[in-house]
């Protein structure tokens, strides 16, 4: 009987990664606009807020300070956040602490394209992927060859070396760098992957728990959001550790039997779920906010053109992804954030971006267009691949009727 190596005692069955690209926007936007960095950079303006190139060649950009709108930050670059400036914040509220920080439009199309770039990279090293959104991926890195090995005394050594060649890997495809966080689960693999940002590599044993893991903050842990972390708060539960000593039974009266369940083994470092490398979608959809609350008649020109190229894009995105769509539906958000949803479904899918816009107007029609809007978006569900049987059977569903409801009004609009 063999005598087990150090490597084999530290390292666990399972070796999960969690991949995360650096403020993923605006590193594609410094690549485009090198000169920009190490400045305070924010992501989430207007078209009209594009760089404008000079006859020297230089560029000139706008600031934050000139902006007007309620516009949120879509990211920003680390020089910015280092000073208070974080997605999601409004961008008023921005200029008020970095006036002078470069403000950028966005460019979906752009990160996209970074994103399949990144991903590729990643798969051919490492093909077990779960794909969490543009900028980040589950890897499940258990069985990949010599990464159990010891390099030199280190007997995380070849651990280590996987992660810097899937790093290595990323930045030859994109030029951008990347955070990976490796431990025994996807739970604590996500928050290891933040410990050390930016371009940083965070290995993780479950004897690291008590040192890295339960001094933190409990939102840290992924599914704990702002609600339950104000609750554990009223409860005296403020960090990680303070929730792993908690009473389980007394996490299961204030949660319900599963949260509660679930925030016990969170906080332990407990998670059992698989990578999952394949999902299908249950639809694709495209939304905007508008800078000002549009008025169905007065800006119906702008509306319509909005409303056409939301549908251009979820039909490109069809394509793109290889499906087609059954249900085509629409969202609208009035001013006072009163949202409305409606349908339709019709008899043989598609992906054709008229064909889109057609049953989206139908929907349209049967909404009382009253107040200004806010927010237009647009969905395609019922998603199946092309050529594939309907799994709806033979028999069309009938379509959804539009002649109730609307007034004659609304029929031309968009």
């Amino acid at each position: 009987m063999s005598t087990p190596t150090l490597t084999s005692t530290i390292l666990p069955e399972r070796l999960i990664a969690h991949l995360d690209m650096d403020a993923f926007y605006a590193s594609v936007e410094l690549l485009r606009y090198p000169d920009l960095r190490g400045q305070a950079v924010v992501i989430g303006g207007r078209r009209s807020h594009a760089p404008v190139t000079l006859e020297d060649g230089s560029r000139r950009y706008s600031r934050l300070r000139d902006y007007t709108g309620r516009g949120v930050i879509t990211t920003s670059t680390y020089a910015a956040r280092d000073l208070g400036v974080f997605s999601g914040m409004g961008l008023m509220k921005a200029a008020l602490r970095v006036p002078d920080a470069i403000l950028l439009p966005t460019d979906f199309d752009a990160y996209r394209l970074y994103s399949r770039l990144f991903k590729a990279a990643v798969a051919e090293l490492a093909p077990v992927i779960e794909d969490r959104g543009i900028d980040e991926i589950y890897i499940d890195l258990s069985d990949i060859p010599g990464i159990r090995e010891t390099v030199g005394h280190d007997p995380l050594g070849g651990l280590r070396a996987v992660a810097r060649e899937i790093k290595n890997s990323v930045f030859r495809a994109t030029g951008l760098t990347c955070s990976i966080g490796i431990t025994p689960n996807k739970l604590l693999s996500k928050i290891a992957s933040d410990l050390d940002k930016p371009d940083g590599i965070t290995l993780l044993t479950e004897a690291d728990i008590p040192t890295r893991i339960w001094p933190l903050g409990v939102r840290k842990i992924n599914g704990i959001g702002p609600k339950a972390a104000a609750k554990l708060l009223g409860l005296g539960i403020e960090t990680v550790e303070q929730l792993a000593g908690a009473e389980p039974q007394m996490l299961i009266n204030q949660f319900g039997n599963s949260f509660g369940a679930w925030l016990h083994e969170a906080a332990h470092g407990r998670d059992k779920r698989a990578v999952v490398t394949h999902s299908e979608p249950v639809s694709i959809s495209r939304e905007t906010t508008f800078e000002r609350d549009l008025h169905a008649v007065h800006d119906k020109a702008e509306l319509s053109a909005i409303f056409t190229r939301l549908c251009e894009q979820v039909a490109s995105d069809l394509l793109r992804k290889g499906y087609q769509g059954r249900t085509i539906g629409l969202k609208l958000r009035f001013e006072g954030f009163h949202t409305v949803t409606r349908d339709l479904t019709l008899p043989q899918p598609t992906q054709d971006a008229q064909a889109i816009r057609r049953a989206a107007g139908a929907c349209l029609k049967r909404v009382p267009l009253d107040k200004r809007i806010r927010l237009l978006g647009v969905r395609v569900g019922g998603l199946s691949r092309p050529g594939a049987i309907d799994a709806l059977g033979s028999k069309p569903r009938k379509v959804a009727s539009t002649t109730a409801g609307p007034r004659p009004e609304n029929l031309a609009l968009f």
